[in-house]
C-alpha cells in the first residue's frame, strides 16, 4: 500500500475511534449488537434524553459504523459492520489483563 494511501486509511480508522470514543456511544453499539432499534428504546436502554441519542448516532451514522432506515414516522438504527464488536471484545481481553497485572503488582507492594 502507498503511503499516501496508508495515511488516508489512518486518518478514516481514527475517526471512526473517535465516533466510538464515548461511553454512550459504547453503550448504543453494546444494545444495537442485538440488532436494529429505534430511537426511543435507544434512548431508553442510555438513560438520556432522545435529543443527546440522537447527536451521538447522528456522530456514528456519519463515520459509518452505524446506518439508518426510517419505517414511519420512526427512524431505525443498526450496526452497518458486527465486526465492530470483535474491536470492543479485544479492548475488554486487554482491561482484563491490565486488570490482572495491577493485582501482581498490588501484591508485590504488600
Amino acid at each position: 500500500m502507498a503511503k499516501k494511501t496508508r495515511q488516508i486509511v489512518y486518518e478514516k480508522q481514527a475517526e471512526i475511534l473517535k465516533a466510538l470514543a464515548h461511553p454512550v456511544r459504547i453503550a448504543i453499539l453494546d444494545f444495537l449488537k442485538d440488532g436494529e432499534r429505534c430511537v426511543c428504546d435507544i434512548a431508553q436502554f442510555a438513560d438520556s434524553e432522545r435529543s443527546n441519542v440522537s447527536r451521538h448516532l447522528s456522530v456514528m451514522v456519519s463515520s459509518g459504523v452505524l446506518e439508518s432506515r426510517k419505517e414511519g414516522l420512526k427512524v431505525i438504527y443498526s450496526l452497518k459492520a458486527r465486526c465492530i464488536m470483535d474491536f470492543f471484545q479485544c479492548i475488554t481481553t486487554c482491561i482484563k489483563q491490565q486488570a490482572k497485572e495491577d493485582m501482581k503488582l498490588l501484591k508485590v507492594m504488600q
